[in-house]
């Protein structure tokens, strides 16, 4: 079974974007590190927000420790290269992904919609870990690619496990088949640009 099954992924990676992402790697390896500093922040929000669910807050700690210290490994492997760390901007496929967040609500719909956003940027990141592990010629990089997968794969499903443990009455498994049709959408559009996720 492909990953991309196992994740629930509509559509995959244009195969394109591996060259794409080699060919500027510092741009590559830059976003990278933002994203994983955003999503350190991102579980740390989590935890604050929702401090009411001790297991939740327990993996919050546990993933943003992880996404930091993922971000100081993408880090060194820049000065490895010595490419520099470029600029953070902005990431267009995390806000297309906001934008079809359902707005209002109750508080137990909110959380799922969090839940789900977080569950399918990670999934989609470790489509891409697994692309640049396979495809990009640098030896190096294709081993730490590799050695990231397992970790976004368990992110993914950290997230969607809480939306299904404390979405009370959300009908979790409609909207995330909803959110994956959404994604599988988006992602005719992107594939294009050496971002992580563009």
């Amino acid at each position: 079974m492909s990953q991309k099954v196992m994740l629930g992924l509509k559509m995959a990676t244009d195969p394109r974007w591996a060259a794409l992402a080699e060919k500027d790697l510092s741009e590559i390896l830059s976003d990278h590190a933002w994203c994983e500093q955003k999503a350190a922040s991102n579980a740390i929000s989590c935890m604050v927000s929702y401090s009411v669910y001790p297991d939740l807050v327990d993996e919050m700690v546990r993933i943003a420790q992880e996404e930091i210290t993922h971000f100081g490994l993408v880090h060194e492997a820049l000065k490895k290269r010595n490419l520099p760390l470029r600029p953070e901007r902005k990431d267009p496929y995390v806000a297309d992904l906001m934008a079809f967040m359902i707005k209002g609500g109750s508080r137990e719909q909110q959380f799922v919609e969090r839940m789900l956003v977080a569950a399918i940027i990670e999934a989609r990141s470790c489509e891409r870990f697994r692309i640049l592990s396979e495809k990009i010629s640098d030896a190096g990089l294709r081993t730490f690619y590799r050695s990231l997968m397992e970790s976004e794969a368990d992110h993914y499903t950290t997230f969607i496990s809480f939306a299904r443990k404390y979405g009370h009455g959300v009908d979790v498994e409609t909207r995330w088949k909803a959110f994956l049709e959404y994604e599988g959408e988006l992602m005719t559009r992107y594939g294009t640009s050496p971002s992580m996720h563009g």
